[in-house]
């Protein structure tokens, strides 16, 4: 899977409220989640990102609760990935339960700044940020997740069987 994007950079310990506020939750509908998406971290998000941006964090990125309504909204406002130092396992889970492909890379988010050009390649494993001589390492995702992201999550991976 090769993913390209402007990258929107958040720090440590996003919590789930950040990326979809708990006032928000009166819907499961993606689009209206979407429309909300990123909104108490960076009010503006959703009117300056672009279909296929990325989203890149710090540690702990998606902590707090265990609402799965946190990766559907990122999904549905367009976001092709997520990629931090770290995430929260329960939000890196339910990522992969709704389809997101989620990425960790230990060095990245200090070394490019917001609105950078990055392309990520899961088969080798790397990311290059246009402009920069280097490439970035990201953590493997296993087999059977690869195959949940193409099937579009795991209930449309359950129902294809």
């Amino acid at each position: 899977m090769i993913l390209e994007g402007r990258v929107w950079k958040f720090g440590d310990n996003i919590d789930t409220d950040a990326i979809i506020p708990a006032r928000h939750l009166n819907t499961s509908d993606p689009a209206q989640l979407a429309r909300h998406c990123m909104e108490d971290a960076d009010p503006a998000f959703i009117t300056r990102m672009k279909p296929g941006d990325i989203i890149v964090g710090g540690e702990n990125f998606g902590c707090g609760s265990s609402r799965e309504h946190a990766p559907i909204a990122i999904k549905a406002a367009g976001v092709s990935c997520v990629v931090a130092k770290s995430f929260a396992r329960i939000f890196y889970r339910n990522a992969f339960n709704m389809g997101l492909p989620i990425f960790e890379s230990r060095d990245l988010a200090d070394a490019i700044a917001e609105g950078a050009r990055i392309s990520l390649d899961s088969a080798q494993g790397s990311i290059t940020v246009e402009g920069l001589d280097r490439k970035f390492s990201i953590s493997p995702i296993p087999p059977f997740m690869e195959q949940l992201i193409a099937d579009g999550g795991l209930m449309k991976h359950i129902a294809g069987k």
